[in-house]
Formats: structure tokens, C-alpha cells, sequence
């Protein structure tokens, strides 16, 4: 029997750099950051960066697609950007061997605070799902996956998993957090917020970004549906190292324990996309584990100093932010990185360089010890 293969369709980016894949992989070319120093009064009280999707660009692509008021902001950007997936690889929502599956922290948290005259109900996560899932007229009701800032990556690899199967043909993945006043106060409360744009692994780093965002990727089985050159899903895995609710492990134990089963010793990688938040230990913990699996001297960089950190969706937006580099094989810089600063020396990409890129390892990592890793690989087809 031959084993189904997990091929990576039509994508969508929705973030303070645009509404498309395109649109936002352009602006990081140029070295754009889309973190800005501002006064959000429906979020904090005092001056902070942020990245933000513009609200009015919502609204107004929003009806042009007749997106009406009875979706709340959250589910607003869920259903434009997969309309966009769905418009550059067309699958159908309503057959029964196709399923969505949504990655977020929070959903409609923001509710909580002012509700906007929506159902109680609709601040839980398994709501969203099903509002989301009525939209698209799907047969299978959406699955959720919620673990902390890990949840991205493990949605693609649950899809990877699923599509072994021979239940789903099509697995339609969106990953999707708007900031609230709950995420950044949370946020504050550790003292992990960085009064400027954040600095991945650089040694003057002192804490991250926040960012909201929604992305999505189309994952098949199908890959009569493609020409030329196809990337793919190799394999992904999960691990929890339990060392505390929300410091990483200080041997990175977690993160070492899923890239090992990934790659299984193998180091025949030629970039790796890594969480790097640019907070003191979460870097210093991925310098550790790469350097325990033998990777530090593979290409690395975080996309967190051009978007921000994007919770539920970062796994998303920065996996299909890999598959554009692969497509285009150029690595791309680490925004905010400048000199070296982490417990292990990392090979940090200071620059945008050209060069063949056919395997990536995209790494995750979050509160309460979770660490999920996933790896691409691109082919002729």
C-alpha cells in the first residue's frame, strides 16, 4: 500500500504587512516591520509596540464578499482569508472528505469585555468553530486545536496525520489571534514585553512582540493538482517537557525530544524557522536543543521582529512564510538581530541570501512546556 502524501495547496497571510501571502512576503523582503509604538486604548492603558491588522482594510474587504456585521472582527479575518486560500486552490467545503481545522489561543476573548450584542456562547472556541464551520456549509464540523503558542504547528501536523488516513482528501488549516486587552495585560503581568521592536536571539534582546494576525494553508492528498515543483509535509511531532507553566525548560529537554523524532539524528537540513521570540529564555532554550541535535550551525531565523508574535497563528503564518522561501530559495534576514546573544552560537541569518532551500525544519514552543516541530521538504513533483 502506498502511503498518502500531505502536499501544501493555496495560502493565505493576513498581518499589519497585508492581506496576502504576496503582499506580506514582499514587505519582509524589503525589511519591513509592521511593529509599531502606539496608544492602544482598547488594549493598554500606556504606550506599547504592536503589530496590528488594519481594522478598516477588514471591514471593508470584508463586504465586499458580504461578510455582514453578525461575524465578530476575530471571525471576520478567519473567513477572508480563507475565501483568499480557497480562491488560489479551489477545494470544495462541503464535500465530506474535507475538513477545517482552526488553530487559536484566545478566539473571541475579546467578548468578554464587550460582547457587541453576540451570544454569550460565542466567546468559547468550540462557538467559533461551528459559526465558522456554517459559513462554508462544511459536513464535518471544524476541529479545534488550542495549546498556548504551539498550537499553529500541531494544527498542520494533526492535518499531516488526518490526511494518512483514508478519511480526508482536503484539510483546509487557519490559524488565527486578535490582541485583546486580556492578551497583552497577561503579557505585561510576566514583564515579557519588549519596549521596542523585539530583537530575536541578539544579545541586547529583552522580550517580544505581539502581534495579531490569520493565515491559512490548503493541505492535500491530491497531487494531480499541481505542476512542477510541490512542497510537502514530511513529518511533524509534539512533546511536553512539564517544566513550568510558562518558562521553557532550561536544556530545552522538550524541543530536543521533538526534533530528534523528526529528524531522527539526521542534520540534512537547509534552514531552520525557529519560534525565537526574542525573550531571554525562549531563545537561549532553542539555542540549546539545536545545539544538542547538531543544528547550529543550519541557517536560523525568526520572523517575530516583523509581525510580532502572533500566538495561534504564528505556526501558520510562519510556515507559509517558509514555503516562500523554499518557492523563491532565499533565506531571509532575522529583523532586530545585530550581534550574537544566546547560551549557544547560532548560525542567525543576518541578511537576505539566495540559495537552495529544499528542507526546513519550522520549530515551535509555549507555555506550560509544549514544543511542536514540523519539516517541509520540496521535490520536482
Amino acid at each position: 500500500m502506498i502511503e498518502r502524501q500531505t502536499y501544501i495547496g493555496g495560502t493565505n497571510i493576513i498581518t499589519s504587512l497585508g492581506f496576502t501571502t504576496e503582499e506580506n512576503f514582499r514587505n519582509i523582503l524589503t525589511g519591513t516591520t509592521g511593529v509599531k509604538t502606539g496608544k492602544y486604548d482598547d488594549l493598554y492603558p500606556e504606550e506599547f509596540p504592536a503589530s496590528l491588522v488594519n481594522s478598516a482594510e477588514l471591514l471593508r474587504r470584508s463586504g465586499e464578499i458580504n461578510i455582514n456585521k453578525n461575524y465578530t472582527r476575530f471571525e471576520q479575518m478567519i473567513i477572508l482569508s480563507i475565501e483568499d486560500a480557497i480562491s488560489r486552490f479551489p477545494v470544495n467545503t462541503r464535500a465530506l472528505n474535507t475538513l477545517i481545522i482552526l488553530s487559536t489561543t484566545k478566539g473571541n476573548i475579546s467578548l468578554l469585555k464587550n460582547n457587541h450584542g453576540f451570544h454569550k456562547e460565542r466567546v468559547h472556541l468550540w462557538k467559533s468553530a461551528r459559526v465558522i464551520g456554517e459559513y462554508f456549509k462544511t459536513v464535518q464540523t471544524p476541529l479545534v486545536i488550542s495549546n498556548a503558542c504551539v498550537s499553529g504547528v500541531m494544527a498542520l501536523i494533526a492535518a499531516h496525520r488526518l490526511l494518512k488516513t483514508d478519511g480526508f482528501r482536503d484539510i483546509i488549516v487557519c490559524g488565527c489571534d486578535e490582541l485583546s486587552e486580556f492578551i497583552v495585560s497577561g503579557f505585561q503581568s510576566f514583564f515579557s514585553l519588549s519596549k521596542d521592536v523585539c530583537k530575536p536571539f541578539d544579545r541586547e534582546r529583552s522580550g517580544l512582540s505581539l502581534g495579531e494576525g490569520v493565515a491559512t494553508v490548503i493541505l492535500t492528498t491530491n497531487k494531480a493538482s499541481f505542476k512542477g515543483p510541490v512542497i510537502q509535509i514530511v513529518g511533524g511531532s509534539g512533546s511536553n517537557d512539564a517544566n513550568h507553566i510558562s518558562g521553557p525548560s532550561r536544556t530545552g529537554e522538550g524541543l530536543y525530544v521533538a526534533i530528534q523524532e523528526v529528524l531522527n539524528g539526521k542534520t540534512d537540513i537547509d534552514f531552520i524557522s525557529a519560534h525565537g521570540t526574542a525573550t531571554a529564555y525562549n531563545d537561549d532554550m532553542e539555542s540549546i536543543a539545536f545545539t544538542r541535535c547538531g543544528l547550529n550551525a543550519i541557517p536560523v531565523n525568526s520572523y517575530k521582529g516583523y509581525i510580532g508574535h502572533t500566538l495561534g497563528a504564528a505556526g501558520v503564518i510562519e510556515s507559509i512564510l517558509c514555503f516562500e522561501t523554499m518557492r523563491k530559495n532565499l533565506l531571509v534576514k532575522t529583523f532586530g538581530f545585530e550581534n550574537p546573544g544566546t547560551a549557544e552560537k547560532l548560525n542567525v541569518i543576518g541578511k537576505n541570501v539566495p540559495g537552495a532551500i529544499n528542507k526546513v525544519l519550522k520549530t515551535a514552543s509555549g507555555f506550560g512546556g509544549s514544543n511542536a516541530v514540523i519539516l517541509f521538504e520540496k521535490s520536482d513533483g
